[in-house]
């Protein structure tokens, strides 16, 4: 069982407070392995197991307390007066109404509550408003690359840089890892998590009967990260290709699968005049490995890969990221936090004199004092030019440097 110790460290951090924990995230990213780890740990502080109620609401076993009206005796019966009652809820987007039984349930002392949700959708509507204030979002991923190498067996006898292509032909998500490198087992198993994605959180849910049309708009998605995108642009390259679809149906895909979490968008921010801009989105992919597994090769962009890499990992590290505009050249990533703002380009290789001096330029043009970088996959010592730092993206990922 792979230990995701940072969001488990999120989990205890928030242990007995008095808000409802909503873990989000794509399906099989560990979400219930997480939910799991932690109920061992409250056994080992020495909570009972009857102080812990858990339901995975993928369980048959538990059909019967999809009933809003059930759910909320079952649990009520359960309760142990005057001792903290553990209440895990996984998947609870498959309860009709589950909002008004939290709501309930937060009402009452000695609870503490832990949900879980494949959909975004989940944390809109009602939920929001009735628990307005009462919740925190703890936002999961598939495996980081330092989780990863923490996996793998035997790490020591590969360089990071042989590992990194291993994390990008495999797949991020956890249970790849026990398919010892069979690659139609790989690709067989990305494929079912894709099939439960869009066919069960996004077909069913939105009951959407043009299932090739949504298909060929993810596919184009995922073979343009990294890339500008509106959608006239991909309603127009859809309809050259011979399938007409209007600008209003692609957004209403768009917002499914950035709901499913299999697609995450980063919006554009004008540096100079700080305004955010409406047009020209980014996507990425929440998995490279599934990209490969649904587009039908390892595509070798490599450039395009490893800005979907870094902009994975500076969501994990809790980052607002926005594509950089500066007059008339692109900064790949603003990243704001509470504290600061940092600017970063990424590039597979710099060692090109033009190629340089194409990444350099955004940066130079930006005139404050906040943390400008550069990463790419060239093994070169840190530079520094003018305050840009030049580092390397694998020691980035792995926190051997920070930023």
């Amino acid at each position: 069982m792979i230990q995701r110790q940072e969001y488990f460290n999120k989990l205890l951090g928030y242990k007995d407070k008095r808000i409802i924990k909503v873990i989000t995230g794509i399906r099989r990213c560990g979400k219930s392995t997480l939910l799991q780890i932690f109920q061992e740990h409250l056994l080992e502080l020495g909570i009972k197991q009857e102080q812990i109620i858990s339901i995975n609401f993928e369980d048959y076993d538990y059909e019967d307390l999809r009933d809003p009206k059930e759910l909320h005796s079952y649990i009520k019966s359960r309760l142990i007066k005057e001792k903290t009652t553990y209440i895990f809820l996984d998947e609870i987007q498959n309860v009709i109404e589950f909002q008004k039984v939290v709501d309930s349930l937060f009402l009452r002392d000695n609870i503490d509550i832990y949900l879980t949700g494949s959909n975004a959708f989940m944390l809109s509507g009602e939920l929001a408003t009735l628990l307005s204030g009462r919740y925190i979002k703890i936002e999961m991923l598939p495996l980081s690359f330092t989780e990863f190498k923490s996996a793998v067996q035997n790490t020591d006898k590969i360089s990071d840089d042989e590992l990194y292509v291993e994390y990008l032909e495999s797949s991020s998500f956890p249970f790849a890892l026990t398919l010892a490198k069979d690659d139609k087992q790989v690709s067989d198993y990305l494929r079912s998590i894709y099939d439960t994605v869009v066919i069960k959180d996004i077909i069913s849910r939105k009951s959407i009967t043009d299932v090739m049309m949504l298909e060929s708009v993810l596919r184009f998605l995922m073979d343009n990260i990294g890339n500008q995108l509106s959608t006239k642009k991909i309603s127009d390259s859809m309809t050259s290709a011979g399938r007409r679809i209007n600008v209003r149906t692609v957004e209403s895909y768009i917002t499914s699968f950035l709901e499913a979490y299999i697609v995450y968008e980063a919006k554009r921010f004008d540096i100079k005049g700080r305004q955010y801009l409406k047009t020209l989105e980014k996507y990425y992919i929440v998995d490279i490995g599934l990209r490969n597994a649904m587009l039908g090769s390892k595509r070798r962009d490599t450039g395009h890969i490893l800005e979907n890499i870094i902009f994975l990992e500076l969501k994990r590290r809790g980052y607002d990221i926005y594509i950089g505009k500066i007059d008339d050249v692109e900064v790949d990533f603003v990243c704001k936090d509470e504290e600061d703002i940092k600017y970063i380009q990424v590039a597979a290789s710099i060692r090109d004199e033009k190629t340089f001096e194409r990444e350099l330029r955004p940066l130079e043009n930006i005139d404050d004092h906040y943390p400008k970088y550069i990463m790419t996959l060239d093994r070169d010592p840190v530079a520094d030019h003018n305050g840009i730092k030049c580092i390397n993206a694998l020691d980035f990922l792995l926190r051997k440097i920070d930023i």
